[in-house]
């Protein structure tokens, strides 16, 4: 049987039987206005955990919704077109479901094609392009309010991943229309001065398209040589385009001002270098919505600000709160993948069950 709550004007809860509703009239003064259900499960973001979550609550008849701000899977829509993941396609399952892949290392078209084929061929419940603007709790019991609407839950689960805030290099200029925190494809910069700040697997690989098709590239880079966690197949190359001088890198450098026709950057002798640029791409990485959770009660600790969680039951320290995904790492945004977080939608229903 389906449990509701009657919401009252001044904005309290009072559990109670539907019925209660239907027997009362609405008289002048009277501070019952509508009755909602309770869902088991709340889920705050529609990504690979956050559906896998939805497919652990379905295989154990729980009632839940999860709640997307955009997209199906919407970080992953938001990848560079001609994106490789660096796992296999089986690294890459929810819920045992076979993900088939033409290559050794399948793309963004392949996943997006998989997990919005699952949220079809699963009847997920999901609500898209609705944002989730605060989560609070009352008598055990909490109030998800939405761009949308309202609703109540006994358990929340928050997958909100990392990749919608990005780490800005809050330097004067980053805020003109040529500097871009995302890349998506080369075309739109074919024979212009492109300034990629970065050295990580999403620098690289913008660095390497956009010089294919014509980019004059420089590479900004704070540390001494290319990043260790990029592909392993990409790094060579990346290494011998720079060896060759196909591709200017400048490392133990800073990039310090952005101008509307150039850059400025301290080389790694600390003298100020300016250089011609049409667009700045700066893949200086993203960050989880701190702010969010913090509002959700959630405690954060240490300069990376890692969220606190039980590590067995993924429980925040606000009870029947839980936390899935690379949302978990804080700042340390290569801690958790798919590949190693798939586990948490079966030990957060595995602990809400236990209850």
């Amino acid at each position: 049987m389906k449990e509701f709550h009657i919401f009252r004007i001044d904005g309290h809860y009072e559990k109670n039987s539907f019925l209660l509703l239907l027997k009362k009239p609405l008289l002048m003064g009277f501070p019952y206005i509508c009755c909602m259900e309770i869902l088991d499960i709340l889920i705050i973001g529609g990504g690979p955990i956050g559906l896998n979550c939805a497919l652990e609550a379905q295989k154990n008849n729980l009632s839940y919704r999860v709640i997307e701000k955009g997209t199906i899977v919407n970080s992953l829509y938001n990848y560079p077109l001609y994106m490789r993941f660096f796992s296999t396609s089986e690294k890459l399952e929810i819920d045992g479901i076979p993900f088939i892949s033409t290559a050794p290392k399948p793309g963004r078209q392949e996943a997006l094609e998989y997990y919005q084929g699952i949220a079809r061929q699963r009847n997920i419940n999901i609500n898209l392009y609705e944002k989730v603007e605060k989560v609070s709790k009352e008598n055990e019991i909490f109030t998800i309010e939405t761009s949308k609407g309202k609703y109540l839950a006994k358990n929340v689960i928050i997958s909100t991943g990392f990749y919608d805030i990005p780490n800005l290099m809050n330097i004067t200029g980053e805020d003109l229309p040529k500097v871009k925190h995302y890349y998506t494809e080369p075309y739109p910069y074919a024979k212009q001065k492109i300034v990629v700040v970065g050295s990580s697997n999403s620098a690289v690989d913008a660095a390497l398209e956009t010089y294919r098709k014509g980019a004059e590239v420089t590479m900004i880079i704070r540390h001494s040589e290319i990043s260790k966690s990029v592909k392993y197949w990409v790094k060579p190359d990346i290494e011998n385009r720079i060896a060759e001088g196909s591709i200017a890198a400048h490392f133990n450098a800073e990039l310090m001002e952005i101008k509307q026709h150039s850059v400025v950057f301290k080389d790694e002798k600390g003298e100020l270098q300016e250089i011609e640029n049409d667009f700045v791409l700066a893949m200086t990485g993203y960050l989880p919505d701190f702010d969010f959770l913090k509002n959700s009660g959630i405690e954060l600790q240490g300069d990376c600000l890692n969220p606190l969680y039980h590590p067995e039951t993924m429980e925040t320290n606000v009870p029947n709160l839980y936390l899935a995904g690379v949302v978990c790492g804080g700042k340390d945004t290569h801690l958790w993948f798919i590949e190693n977080s798939r586990i948490h939608a079966e030990m957060i229903v595995k602990n809400i069950l236990s209850k």
